[in-house]
């Protein structure tokens, strides 16, 4: 038996990156595990690999920048398994950009998709929560301690993420919910990838070389791998991990230099 065996949980941004590798490490752990994104499709296949190890998951392809559908995620999980024992709220990417190039629907759209989609998801799922005992894990990101000029919107959002972490954890120790955090410096994800591809043509090298700049640059240890987040969230969500509270882990290879 795994550490969440019978555990229902639901995962926000499950289709790809860090939210396709916690999805597949809970249900590896026994977790029944409802997979969220926008694309269906990609949520399909994360749910035929989940089922081919083992596993069980169900997809709900929603968009959670929209105010209802945080609450429709909620009653699909109940209706499909009586019960949430789990929510990891990792949907959302913020536009880069230099503050003053950033529009009103760029602000809009990081705070809807991250910061709100957590507050009504959490929300929602609260008294099902509430009556299972059970856990709020928020992805968040190191830019919420130390946002650099590029990182206007992501770091405002999880500066934000950070601070709503506390609150919630505060709430539930009063109503038996545990809250915890992680926050992941670079991670090998699509959206590195990017990054990594640009960074690698402005200083005229090649990927491989780039990416040593990279570390070198952050001095961390290495890039991350979605799996090495979603080893650290099976254990933050297992009765092994219970006693975290309003915990905010970095997973960042030593990126983060501030307290």
């Amino acid at each position: 038996m795994g550490s969440l065996e019978s555990k229902i949980a639901v995962v926000t941004g499950a289709s790809r990156g860090i939210g396709r590798a916690i999805a597949q490490k809970l249900a590896l752990e026994g977790a029944k595990v409802v997979l969220c994104a926008r694309d269906g499709d990609k949520l399909g296949d994360v749910v035929r690999e989940i089922q081919k190890a083992g596993g069980e998951a169900g997809a709900c392809a929603l968009d959670l920048s929209l105010e209802t559908a945080p609450a429709e995620l909620v009653a699909a999980a109940m209706e499909r398994y009586g019960a949430i024992d789990i929510v990891v709220n990792n949907a959302g990417a913020t536009k880069r950009g230099d503050f003053l190039t950033l529009t009103e629907e760029d602000w809009s759209d990081g705070f809807a998709l991250k910061f709100y989609a957590t507050v009504r998801l959490t929300r929602a799922a609260w008294p099902y929560l509430k009556a299972s005992g059970g856990s709020v894990l928020n992805i968040i990101g190191v830019g919420g301690r130390t946002p650099g000029v590029e990182f206007a919107i992501g770091g405002s959002v999880n500066a934000a993420l950070l601070s709503l972490t506390k609150v919630l954890a505060d709430l539930g120790i009063q109503d038996g919910v545990q809250v915890n955090a992680i926050s992941p410096g670079m991670i090998r994800t699509d959206r590195f990838q990017k990054t990594l591809s640009k960074f690698a043509e402005a200083n005229r090298v090649d990927l491989e070389a780039a990416e040593h700049l990279l570390i070198q640059k952050a001095n961390t240890t290495r890039i991350g791998e979605p799996e090495d987040i979603a080893q650290l969230a099976a254990f933050i969500l297992s009765p092994a991990g219970r006693l975290l509270q309003g915990s905010l882990i970095d997973m960042d290879g030593g990126q983060t230099k501030t307290l």
